[in-house]
């Protein structure tokens, strides 16, 4: 493996860790907002509102730090783009 496909492996694997726990978060503030499951116990609804609308840009950024690397491991892998 190169060293730009290794540089590749390695940000779609730590991308999609960070992409996950953002995920996550942003369920739960969403929860917390609407009231479901008692989450809005845990904070109050304009706070979780505040939380919610912060977690946008870096969810959109590690969407893109994620899914641009796979892509083009992906297209590798199925032979569309030449291993060099």
């Amino acid at each position: 493996m190169k060293p730009w496909d290794t540089y590749c492996l390695k940000t779609v694997r730590w991308s999609g860790w960070l992409l996950l726990l953002i995920v996550l978060f942003f369920f739960l503030t969403g929860y917390i907002m609407s009231g479901r499951f008692e989450l809005d116990r845990l904070l109050d609804e304009k706070t979780a509102l505040a939380l919610h609308k912060l977690l946008h840009m870096p969810l959109m950024l590690l969407m893109v730090v994620h899914t641009v690397p796979a892509v083009y491991l992906a297209m590798q892998r199925w032979g569309w783009l030449k291993r060099s």
